[in-house]
């Protein structure tokens, strides 16, 4: 009983504080940045990738280069169907080719490739200029 009469009293004093024009402060959790930062540098290599290196966009021409050995590293965008993504797993595994889960989706995965089409998968076949596949694995373990 004395935990709701509590609550009523916090109800009151929120009421009367809105009344009066001034506002109530609530504590809000911020989201953490270290997923920005990392999210950041991998849009930036990628970038990289696509100025100075060979990449392959979409589902079928990255089975394509997974069967033929050529891929480095595969990107799958977050709302790619699991039955895709698994069968993407298998091949790369098949393969010993790196497998990177995009934290966006496909929309923004094409954004990050500067495109202006949604891309859900993406093969590197060779990075460029770019340390995408040395850094990858380092992502992956934090």
């Amino acid at each position: 009983m004395d935990e709701s009469k509590l609550d009523i009293n916090e109800l009151r004093y929120a009421l009367d504080n809105l009344k009066s024009n001034t506002s109530v402060v609530y504590p809000v959790e911020m989201a953490p940045a270290a997923k920005k930062k990392t999210v950041e540098s991998i849009n930036s290599r990628l970038a990289l990738v696509m100025k100075s290196g060979k990449f392959t966009l979409g589902y079928r021409s990255t089975l394509k280069t997974l069967r033929q050995g050529k891929s480095k590293l595969v990107i799958i965008g977050s709302n790619t169907p699991q039955l895709r993504k698994s069968e993407i797993e298998y091949y790369a595994m098949l393969s010993k080719t790196g497998v990177h889960h995009y934290s966006g989706n496909n929309i923004e995965l094409g954004t990050a490739c500067g495109k202006y089409f949604r891309v859900g998968v993406l093969s590197i076949t060779d990075p460029g200029d770019s340390d995408i596949i040395r850094s990858m694995p380092e992502q992956e373990a934090k």
